[in-house]
């Protein structure tokens, strides 16, 4: 074997070994209950997207819970059916009155559970979206945190409900929490808050809030480019070592 061959051959096993390792990270970055929104900006409304991975290699998850916020409440939680799902929307006091939306609200929506049939809960290796849409989002710059108990079928209870801090790692079970922005100026779906300010960052700072499911699929591109250009790279070295 020839000492370009050999470059070659190990060039390609540098590659696959690569793009294994970027496969599986971006797999387990994603292996827990998080939220994405389809909109952030201020005093608008959101559909708000929940991806729930099962975790157990025996047991089902059979119910999921979603907190909703307190301090920054919503005035309006609507759900979208779940083939073999219930959904309860869940409405109760607030801890103290709190204005939204120019109006001053003393009980809001506190929670949604989702309880499964026993022929649609969620299995080893699968995963179910939640989706719901709720408004109107508090001012640009606050931080929307929606911690989730998800439940299985041997009684395991896995709560979601740990604050990410910035520059330190994230923790085990991180809450899913997403940051709203300025509201548009125009175009927007619902009326900006009075308070909410238009500025430049807006865009930036909207298309970060939603990177969770794009950068993982962006991982997964990388590593199928780089497994392409190795089996390219042995099939020319294939070719001149014929030659040769």
């Amino acid at each position: 074997m020839n000492s370009f061959l050999r470059r070659t051959l190990k060039t390609t096993s540098t590659a696959a070994m690569a793009a294994g390792l970027l496969a599986a990270g971006a797999a387990a970055a994603s292996a827990h209950v998080h939220v994405d929104p389809d909109d952030t900006a201020a005093g608008g409304y959101t559909h708000l997207t929940f991806n729930v991975p099962n975790e157990s290699d025996t047991a089902k998850t059979n119910k999921l819970e979603v907190a909703l916020p307190a301090g920054t409440p919503f005035n309006s939680v609507s759900v979208k059916p779940v083939e073999g799902w219930t959904a309860r929307v869940i409405t109760g006091a607030l801890p103290k009155p709190v204005t939204v939306d120019g109006a001053t609200v003393t009980k809001a929506p506190r929670s949604i559970v989702w309880t499964a049939d026993a022929a649609h809960q969620i299995g080893p290796n699968e995963y179910q979206s939640f989706s719901i849409s709720v408004g109107v989002l508090p001012d640009a710059g606050t931080t929307v945190t929606l911690p989730a108990t998800q439940s299985y079928t041997d009684g395991t209870v896995v709560k979601w409900d740990q604050n990410a801090v910035e520059g330190q790692e994230e923790p085990e079970h991180p809450a899913p929490s997403f940051v709203t922005t300025a509201a548009e100026e125009a175009g927007h779906h619902a009326a900006p808050s009075p308070s909410a300010t238009v500025a430049p960052s807006a865009a930036p700072a909207a298309a970060a809030a939603s990177t969770d499911g794009g950068s993982t699929a962006g991982w997964f591109g990388l590593g199928a480019g780089l497994i392409g250009l190795g089996a390219g790279v042995t099939a020319l070295a294939r070719t001149r070592a014929s030659k040769g």
